[in-house]
């Protein structure tokens, strides 16, 4: 007789399960002890003891209304009972809805909605978009990114997870973006940085060769690689560039948008609109995988009489599409966006800078909205980042993210940071309470390093 399954499972039987079967992401497999989660609500989920941790990672910074929304549960019911699945030739309502929503918000004329399952498969194919329009085969993105994991998205990625896959890495070209805390530039001053980034850019594209590339593509905030808030007129700048040159410009807000930076997409706090847009993640709080590309009246019209070589078999999935009406129209009418911004600045900001003047390990703190990241240091003058290259120092961040949890707050690691990101929908005495926590552990963790 074969074994019961479902939500109310036993901890250790789902743990047991977890490690004999599954293959995790990212990770060496033998090692692996994976948190067992059994229930979440709000900015909350409770692990396999009961233990209520303050969710400041919103998972992979997706959760952006929080755990389990009531409004976004009931539309998720509601379509399953009404049409669960179609394929993706056939209109919907629920898909119909979502794009409509989406354009409703994205800027200037980006009118037209091609869904994907995800992050990634939308860079892919906003890459794929582009190369077509023009004609051309080079992609630019700087070396601090994360654009996905599959074999096109990883090798547009800047980060050290590129390098085991970089075997398809054909016309993708990095450059520098500005990170004044660590220049590439020598700059001292948000200006200087914009200037010398730009200007180097603009040597790449020369050098590269105009006529050569398709695209740039970048975060408008870089959220994996470490929330660099670039200087404001940078991407003004950049847009400036692709126009000079007849290059199209993708903006990935696969993390930053639907609200994350206090703003609906990052790109608009320099008043830019790009040709292409990628977005996932918030644009449903995560709770069906969905993702997409949001294409200007220029790149639309190349595809009117000319087939668009590309689909997916889910693109536009009923459910998934469902979570998205029922998210946006939430964050519409409880200005859940506006809540992001004010969480921003007045809480998030001022909290941490509070904790950087009386942690010394502190660097630096940056970020937007509901968007931060603490830059760790195992010195203030020298900037010498906490956990090196070849991962030194990885197992004091590991205690203080240990620290953190023993005391109920559940926030993310990555190189020498910690980065706190909430649900947008959490409470400023929420945050307040985690910022308390991380206060807490650098305190503990300090005195014994």
């Amino acid at each position: 007789m074969s074994e019961t399954y479902g939500l109310d499972a036993d901890p250790d039987r789902v743990y047991e399960l977890d490690r004999a079967h599954v293959f995790h992401s990212w990770s060496a497999q033998g090692g692996l002890e994976p948190v067992v989660i059994t229930r979440a609500a709000g900015s909350y989920v409770w692990d396999r003891d009961d233990h209520r941790l303050l969710d400041f990672t919103s998972q992979l910074v997706y959760t952006n209304l929080g755990h389990q929304h009531p409004v976004v549960v009931q539309a998720i019911q509601d379509q399953a009972a009404r049409l669960c699945t179609v394929a993706p030739g056939y209109a919907n309502a629920a898909r119909s809805a979502a794009a409509h929503l989406i354009a409703s918000h994205t800027p200037g004329d980006l009118d037209r909605i091609f869904f994907t399952n995800g992050g990634a498969d939308a860079n892919e194919h906003a890459i794929r978009m582009a190369r077509l329009h023009s004609g051309r085969h080079k992609v630019l993105s700087t070396y601090r990114s994360y654009h996905g994991g599959t074999q096109l998205a990883v090798n547009v990625t800047g980060d050290p997870r590129r390098w085991p896959n970089d075997n398809g890495s054909t016309g993708t070209v990095h450059f520098f973006g500005p990170y004044l805390y660590r220049s590439a530039f020598d700059a001292t001053t948000e200006e200087d940085e914009r200037d010398r980034a730009l200007a180097h850019l603009e040597q790449v594209i020369l050098l590269e060769g105009p006529s050569t590339i398709a695209a740039i593509i970048l975060e408008p905030i870089p959220g994996t690689a470490g929330i660099l808030v670039p200087p404001a007129g940078y991407l003004a700048g950049v847009r400036e560039l692709c126009d000079t040159h007849g290059i199209v410009l993708i903006a990935d807000e696969v993390m930053a948008g639907f609200g994350r930076s206090g703003s609906w997409f990052a790109i608009e706090r320099d008043h830019v609109v790009p040709d292409l847009l990628t977005f996932a993640k918030g644009v449903n709080s995560g709770y069906v995988p969905l993702g997409g590309v949001a294409i200007s009246d220029a790149i639309y019209r190349t595809f009117t009489e000319r087939v668009y070589p590309g689909g997916l078999t889910y693109s536009g999935h009923p459910l998934a599409c469902a979570a998205a009406v029922a998210t946006i129209q939430v964050m519409e009418q409880n200005r859940i966006v506006e809540h992001a911004a004010a969480l921003g600045e007045q809480v998030f900001g001022p909290g941490l800078r509070r904790l950087a003047a009386a942690h010394d390990w502190i660097g630096e703190v940056r970020g937007a909205g509901v968007f931060w990241a603490v830059e760790l240091v195992r010195d203030a003058v020298t900037r010498e980042p906490l956990v090196s290259a070849g991962g030194d120092g990885a197992e004091v961040l590991a205690a203080l993210l240990a620290a953190a949890r023993k005391r109920g707050l559940l926030a993310l690691g990555n190189g020498n940071r910690v980065h706190l990101v909430p649900p947008l929908t959490t409470t400023a005495d929420e945050v307040r309470a985690g910022l308390r926590i991380l206060d807490e552990a650098l305190s503990e963790v300090r005195g014994g390093w």
